[in-house]
Order: C-alpha cells, then sequence, then structure tokens
C-alpha cells in the first residue's frame, strides 16, 4: 500500500506499519528504506506519517533505524509544522528505549523550543522530559531555557510542559 495512488492510504499504510514496527520490528526491515524515501515526499501528511513510522519502529528496535538518524533528525527543519511535531514525538518513542541515540543531537530539540509554530513549542518541552527522566546529563544544559519557559512562556501547555521537563531531569520543580 505504500505505492498506492491516495494519500490517505499510503499515510494509513505508513501509520500501520509504525504500530507493527513497534510490536515486531523484524518484519518491517524490507520496506525501512522506501519509509526513509518517504521523509522527502511532496506530501506532508506522508512526511508526518513516515517520520512516526520510524519513530515507532526505532521504539521497537534501534538498531533497525540507527544508520537513518541523520535523516530522521533533518525533520526537525521541515516547513510544515505537523511535520515538525511528528518529528518530535518520534524522538519520543526512540528516546524512550534509547535516549542515548540524541546525546549529541539535543541542540536540535532546543531550537524546537524557540519554533514559530504553538503547536510545535507545546510538544518540544516533552522530549526534554522523556529524557530527562533517563538521562538528566543531557537536559542539564537547557534548564535555565526550560525554567525561563516554564515561568514566562505567553502559552500555559508550553509553562506546563517546561515545568514537568525539569521536573523530569532534576527530580524536582524548582525552578
Amino acid at each position: 500500500m505504500l505505492d498506492y495512488p491516495s494519500i490517505r492510504i499510503k499515510a494509513k499504510a505508513l501509520w500501520l506499519l509504525g504500530e507493527m514496527g513497534y510490536k515486531y520490528p523484524a518484519i518491517i526491515i524490507p520496506f525501512v528504506p522506501q519509509i526513509i524515501d518517504m521523509l522527502q515526499d511532496e506530501d506532508d501528511k506522508i512526511r508526518e506519517r513516515a517520520v512516526g513510522a520510524l519513530g515507532r519502529i526505532g521504539r521497537g528496535n534501534i538498531s533497525i533505524i540507527q544508520p537513518h538518524i541523520d535523516k530522521i533528525l533533518s525533520m526537525a527543519n521541515d516547513t510544515v509544522p505537523a511535520v515538525r511535531m511528528n518529528f518530535i514525538w518520534a524522538s519520543e518513542n526512540i528516546a524512550t528505549n534509547n535516549p542515548d541515540v540524541f546525546k549529541d543531537h539535543m541542540s536540535v530539540f532546543a531550537d524546537l523550543l524557540n519554533d514559530r509554530s504553538i503547536r510545535v513549542r507545546i510538544e518540544a518541552p516533552e522530549i526534554f522530559r522523556v529524557i530527562g527522566k533517563r538521562k538528566p546529563e543531557y537536559v542539564k544544559p537547557y534548564l535555565t531555557k526550560l525554567g525561563l519557559m516554564a515561568q514566562y512562556d505567553s502559552d500555559r501547555v508550553v509553562r506546563i510542559h517546561s515545568s514537568g521537563a525539569i521536573k523530569a531531569a532534576t527530580g524536582e520543580m524548582e525552578l
């Protein structure tokens, strides 16, 4: 179905492959190159679902997507906010079991804290929460920024998510 003419069908197929890849990653291996290629698709829904699928597959078995981390990380710069948001969700999936993958890429997520899209800015602190639970030292350089956001951001949900990231990384709510 990844070659089906309908965008909706392709998008559903990508979602399904992601879910299958989380539970049964080995059976998805033959489809990973095509999913990686879909990160460059002209349709934003396909890019959105492709990055999401890779996140679920990576949560199931990091070795399947490890060679493609740079391509996945490039989605942080997509022109469409929904794709950038799905990139964060995909990264959260990967980081749940493999936070070390992002050790040298935390600045990519830090840039998303200042995203022009409020939906992306709402989600961006969440990757710091997920990683902070497992590897607080990776989040430590960003605690000041998260603290300022937790106190002063104009959006209430951004403030809440930033506070949650701080708590996960430090075990306390003090800013």
